[in-house]
């Protein structure tokens, strides 16, 4: 089908993909359970258009460029794991209300979008991601139409199912708010989560 190879494969391996959390995954759940849908949308749209910029950048073969100059690529890698490092520790550092009755302080949905943009372009490895995935389900002679039907599936299926993160999440923020020190728990929570993926990367980079 629209000339991809084991169609049924590439769709269920897109699901497996999006089912493996990361720190995209947190930034859109961090901002959903802090200000709402519109803000967890804000994220989707971050996490999406830095995934599609790896995506354009594999099919443009930055991926070899990026390997054929280790320093950059390293570089980058450590940018990501101190950008998640710092906004854990944002997150760790920011007060909030234990009061159910006292609202979080409204932000914009495009706060949330820079956010999890950063957090998605700080990822390179994405980018190597792409590179080895999109040649699976090509055929030699694919044109450059089959490659945009490729990204354009990668991209439907990520907003239809982070968007149900969204939804999900502030369902499950609505109930937790009326707990006495859900909020403060859950913020905390993802602060240390983000510093983890830092660190982890910051480790794997070694």
């Amino acid at each position: 089908m629209f000339d991809i190879q084991n169609y049924t494969s590439f769709i269920a391996a897109i699901f497996v993909f999006q089912l493996i959390p990361g720190p995209g995954t947190l930034a859109i759940l961090n901002a959903t359970a802090r200000n709402g849908i519109g803000a967890g949308l804000g994220a989707v749209m971050g996490t999406l258009l830095g995934d599609f910029i790896y995506m354009i950048g594999a099919t443009l073969g930055l991926a070899a460029v990026m390997r054929a100059h280790p320093f950059a690529f390293e570089a980058l890698q450590w940018f990501g794991s101190a950008y998640l490092c710092w906004l854990g520790v944002q997150l760790l550092r920011s007060p909030v209300s234990v009061d159910a009755n006292a609202p979080e302080r409204k932000k914009s949905g495009r706060l949330y979008f820079r956010q999890a943009f950063m957090v998605s372009l700080t990822n390179p490895k994405v980018i190597l991601f792409f590179m080895a995935f999109f040649p699976l389900f090509l055929r030699a002679d694919a044109s450059s139409v089959t490659l945009g039907v490729l990204m354009a599936h990668v991209t439907i299926i990520s907003f239809f199912y982070q968007a149900g993160l969204v939804l999900v999440g502030n369902a499950l923020a609505r109930k937790l708010s009326s707990l006495p020190s859900a909020r403060k728990a859950a913020t905390r929570l993802a602060g240390t989560a983000l510093i983890g993926f830092g660190v982890k990367l910051a480790v794997n980079n070694r």
